[in-house]
């Protein structure tokens, strides 16, 4: 017989480095799951990837108070911004322009997020990363 799913908890956590505070703790706290079986098996998936990387985890937890979690791909905003070399998105991103992302950038990234997309077309990937460039202000470079 399947175990009864109680709740699914969604957050952005820096790979390796998840710790008891908030917010993890809260978040588990109250479906009085272990949470430093969580923490440990969290950093040890995510132990290998580049440091500051910021991953979405989807947790879900049981009747029993076991739990499993699944490890997204990071955001489009981060990647975008971490090839654009920005700290962070424009105010005003139609008046304000912050970086230039390439095309060949573009697809990278719409390679590594393809898994989380609701799409299985590359061109249709690149047209979502390319909405989320334009709405964080980076311009978008025809090489």
């Amino acid at each position: 017989m399947p175990k009864e799913v109680i709740a699914q908890v969604k957050l952005q956590l820096e790979a390796g480095k998840a710790s008891p505070a908030p917010p993890v703790g809260p978040a588990l706290g109250q479906h009085n799951v272990n949470i430093m079986e969580f923490v440990k098996a969290f950093n040890d998936k995510t132990k290998n990837m580049e440091e500051g990387t910021i991953v979405p985890v989807l947790i879900t937890i049981y009747s029993d108070r076991k739990f499993d979690f699944v490890i997204k791909t990071p955001p489009a905003s981060f990647l975008l911004k971490k090839a654009a070399k920005i700290i962070k998105g424009s105010s005003e991103p139609n008046k304000t322009k912050v970086g230039r992302v390439t095309m060949k950038q573009i697809e990278e990234i719409a390679k590594i997020k393809m898994k989380d997309l609701n799409t299985n077309d590359l061109e249709k990937a690149k047209k979502i990363i390319i909405g989320t460039a334009k709405s964080m202000g980076l311009e978008i470079a025809n090489e």
